[in-house]
């Protein structure tokens, strides 16, 4: 038995915002949606190279303005990214960490996601 990798369950409350935000923003894709009948809440996964989240509109999944730390590849690449959208709702900045070169993002709902390229070693 080998644990894997965890998949966040991150709270949204309007699903134009959080599409916005997450697709045309972050760069992530749809993987599957679901809703129990046209009225229910929204329940999604997006995913962007091996980072997959769930995105929920459901009362009690997860607790908004929480934290997700996520390892990149190239933190300066995905800055640049980022700065030429021209998003503006926000403007991240690179810092210096003891453990690495990070960025925090935060949604429209008040979660974020700490995007850290770790120091080997």
């Amino acid at each position: 038995m080998g644990l894997r990798a965890a998949i966040p369950v991150i709270r949204i409350f309007d699903e134009a915002k959080a599409r916005a935000y997450y697709l045309d923003y972050l760069g992530f894709s749809v993987d599957w949606e679901h809703r129990f009948d046209a009225d229910a809440p929204l329940y999604l996964q997006v995913s962007r190279g091996d980072c997959r989240l769930h995105l929920s509109e459901h009362h009690g999944d997860a607790t908004p303005g929480s934290t997700c730390f996520v390892p990149v590849g190239d933190a300066r690449a995905l800055h640049a990214e980022l700065q030429g959208k021209g998003y503006r709702f926000l403007n991240p900045a690179l810092e210096r960490m003891p453990w690495g070169l990070q960025m925090t993002v935060t949604d429209p709902f008040g979660n974020r996601l700490r995007l850290c390229q770790q120091q080997t070693g």
